[in-house]
C-alpha cells in the first residue's frame, strides 16, 4: 500500500473485516438483526420480512413503472402504501448538484476522498472482502476506464458511498419520519449493481446521466435463487438482462420489469422490491434509506414493536 491510499484510508470508514468463526459470524447476525429491529421500531426483522412478501401477493402484477409530477407528503404516503414503485419527475432537477458538471465537481471537490468498487465486483457484490481502491474524487474522474480494468471486468465504480461535502446541494424531500444518510452512486457506463433488494423503503435520484433498473416483487424471492447478505438485505445470482434459464429455470417465473431513469427523476423502491442498476451513461446518483416501518406496512399493527419493549 502506498503512503498516499494509507492517508486516504485514515479518512475513510474502516473495511467490514470477516468473522474468524462460524460462531462469530452467527453471533454478528443476531446482533445486527437486533439493532437492525430496534431502529425500524419492528418486532423482529424476519417478521418485517414475511409481512412484506405476504403484501407484494396482494399486488398486481407491473407492466411498466408508473412517471407521476412530485407528489406532497401526505400523496407520496397514500402512493406508496400500495407497495408499488413509482417515479417522480423533475423533483430532482432543481438541486444545486444538478447544476454542478463533472469538471465542476472535480474543481470544487477534487480533494474529497472516495473508495471505488475493482475487479470483478458484480460477481461478488456483496463479499465483505471484495476489493476497493482508495482515492481522490480527482484521481478518480481522470481515470480512463478502458485502461484500468479487465477486460471481463466492469469499470471501477464509487457506490454506496457517504459524501458529506455533497449533503447540503442536495435537498431531499421529507417523505419519511427517520432516513438514513444519503449514499452517491458515481460511475462510467458499465457499472452496475446486481440484482438484490432490501428490507427498507428507498428513494433514488438519478442527477447526471440515465440509468436502467430493472425490478422485481419481494414474494418472487424463491424465483430469483435469492440468498441473505445481511438481515435487511438479500442478494441474487440472476441476472434480468442476461437471462440463464438453464441455471435458474425458476426465474422464467419471475415478473421482472424494467424502466429507464434520467437525469431530474426520483424513483421510489419499496421495501423488498428486487433492483437491478445499469449505468447507460456516465452517471451520479444518490440514494436514502428510510429506518422505519415500510410505507406498505403501516396498517399492520403485528410487526411493530410496542412503546417500552426491550431489544
Amino acid at each position: 500500500m502506498s503512503g498516499k491510499e494509507s492517508d486516504l484510508k485514515g479518512q475513510l470508514p474502516p473495511l467490514p473485516t470477516l468473522a474468524a468463526t462460524p460462531e462469530d459470524a452467527a453471533a454478528r447476525k443476531l446482533a445486527q438483526e437486533a439493532r437492525d429491529a430496534a431502529v425500524r421500531g419492528v418486532v423482529s426483522i424476519a417478521a418485517m420480512r414475511q409481512a412484506v412478501k405476504q403484501h407484494a401477493r396482494t399486488l398486481p402484477v407491473l407492466s411498466g413503472i408508473p412517471r407521476l409530477k412530485r407528489l406532497d407528503a401526505a400523496a407520496f404516503a397514500a402512493r406508496a402504501a400500495q407497495g408499488l414503485p413509482f417515479i417522480m419527475t423533475g423533483l430532482v432537477r432543481r438541486w444545486p448538484l444538478c447544476s454542478l458538471s463533472p469538471l465542476d465537481l472535480r474543481e470544487r471537490y477534487g480533494d474529497m476522498p472516495v473508495r471505488a468498487r475493482v475487479g470483478d465486483y458484480i460477481r461478488q457484490p456483496f463479499r465483505a472482502d471484495r476489493p476497493m481502491r482508495d482515492m481522490l474524487l480527482r484521481d478518480y474522474l481522470d481515470l480512463e476506464p478502458e485502461r484500468i480494468h479487465g477486460q471481463d471486468e466492469p469499470p471501477p465504480y464509487v457506490g454506496n458511498m457517504e459524501l458529506r461535502e455533497l449533503n447540503r446541494l442536495c435537498h431531499w424531500p421529507a417523505y419519511f419520519g427517520k432516513m438514513g444518510p444519503p449514499r452517491f452512486w458515481l460511475g462510467p457506463i458499465g457499472t452496475m449493481t446486481p440484482l438484490h433488494c432490501d428490507f427498507d423503503d428507498n428513494i433514488f435520484a438519478q442527477i447526471w446521466g440515465r440509468k436502467r433498473i430493472f425490478l422485481a416483487p419481494p414474494h418472487h424471492d424463491a424465483y430469483l435463487y435469492a440468498s441473505e447478505a445481511n438481515p435487511v438485505l438479500f442478494g441474487s445470482p440472476f441476472d434480468p438482462e442476461a437471462p440463464d434459464y438453464d441455471s435458474y429455470p425458476l426465474a422464467r417465473q419471475a415478473a421482472t420489469v424494467s424502466c429507464d431513469v434520467a437525469p431530474g427523476d426520483l424513483l421510489y423502491v419499496p421495501a423488498g422490491w428486487f433492483h437491478q442498476v445499469r449505468a447507460l451513461e456516465f452517471s451520479l446518483s444518490s440514494n436514502r434509506w428510510a429506518r422505519g416501518v415500510p410505507l406498505a406496512l403501516h396498517g399492520d399493527a403485528s410487526v411493530r414493536r410496542q412503546a417500552g419493549a426491550g431489544a
